[in-house]
């Protein structure tokens, strides 16, 4: 088969088309989008979610995105509703109905059965004038002028505003309660995003050996002491037992480019006085970003000059941070 037109040109201009629908929805958002985010922030239950086909589909999205941000939410389709699914529905919960047209059958069998629980109804409708914008308490409008593919019949652009608003009300209602990166961390505890947001230096650092030299130990004994903590670095502590500095490797090549004769020299003489170092309530993608600005492999992780052990890049990359 021959494809007539580019399939870039195809893409720029669906993309296009679904970009300036959602601008368009700027536009179009009022004091209804204001009296459902106070609606649903305010409401003893939860949010209910419903719609079919693939406004159901996008209804799923949104309840998945609510439910991570703060906002207690589950999904009933619209067609299971009537064969047992309202039975999920408490008088406290507020139930968001989404539909393009606002006219289809299951959506005018449904609103009635809503109705008589007692619950507010938000409508995310293309049409507002629609039979669901017309029986609802509050309407988001969520237009979309024509589909993005050419017979103008598969949901595209209409679902993508739909999902835009979504967001668009679930970020508001985060912000409206205060959700702050702990509480997301605590609803995603898993992969590499929940580790960004909950895991710290301190959950790291005890499963490294710490390499500790004093100021006056011999740099052959330094490094032994590198090569057996494999590190690629040690901590340099003075009398007192308190951070004086650090050698790496690197300060190790160094010192073999400066003296000719270097079996004499103590660690005081090689070591870098002013290292980087983390402390253990850091979190490890913190860690993460200032190994990266300064280009090393390892930082000290101290509790201000009492050494506590290494974080090395090693470590981050085991737990999926880079």
């Amino acid at each position: 088969m021959k494809v007539i037109k580019k399939p870039q040109t195809i893409a720029r201009a669906v993309l296009l088309a679904e970009a300036n629908a959602i601008r368009d929805a700027v536009d179009r958002l009022d004091h209804h989008f204001d009296a459902a985010v106070e609606t649903i922030l305010n409401a003893k239950g939860r949010l209910v979610v419903t719609g079919v086909g693939k406004s159901a589909l996008i209804g799923q999205k949104i309840v998945a995105t609510m439910n991570s941000t703060g906002t207690p939410s589950l999904f009933m389709h619209a067609a299971d509703a009537i064969h047992g699914d309202l039975g999920m529905i408490q008088p406290d919960d507020v139930v968001l109905v989404i539909s393009k047209s606002g006219n289809t059958a299951e959506i005018k069998v449904l609103l009635p059965l809503l109705k008589r629980t007692g619950v507010q109804l938000i409508a995310l409708v293309c049409d507002v004038h629609s039979y669901l914008a017309t029986h609802s308490d509050h309407v988001l409008h969520a237009f979309a002028a024509c589909e993005a593919d050419p017979m103008n019949l598969a949901p595209t652009t209409s679902t993508t505003v739909a999902l835009a608003v979504g967001d668009a009300l679930a970020v508001s209602l985060l912000e409206a309660r205060g959700f702050t990166r702990q509480d997301f961390a605590r609803y995603h505890p898993g992969g590499s995003l929940g580790k960004k947001l909950y895991l710290k230096v301190q959950d790291i650092y005890p499963n490294n050996q710490c390499p500790t030299v004093t100021l006056d130990m011999m740099v052959k004994d330094v490094v032994f002491e590198i090569s057996a903590k494999r590190m690629g670095a040690t901590a340099v502590v003075d009398d007192d037992g308190l951070l004086a500095g650090i050698v790496t490797d690197g300060d190790i090549r160094r010192m073999a480019y400066q003296y000719d004769s270097f079996m004499q020299l103590h660690a005081r003489d090689v070591m870098t006085p002013t290292p980087v170092c983390v402390a253990p309530d850091d979190y490890a993608v913190a860690a993460l970003q200032l190994m990266q600005e300064r280009n090393i492999a390892q930082v000290i992780v101290a509790d201000g000059r009492h050494v506590k052990g290494f974080v090395h890049l090693h470590d981050l990359l085991k737990e999926g941070l880079v």
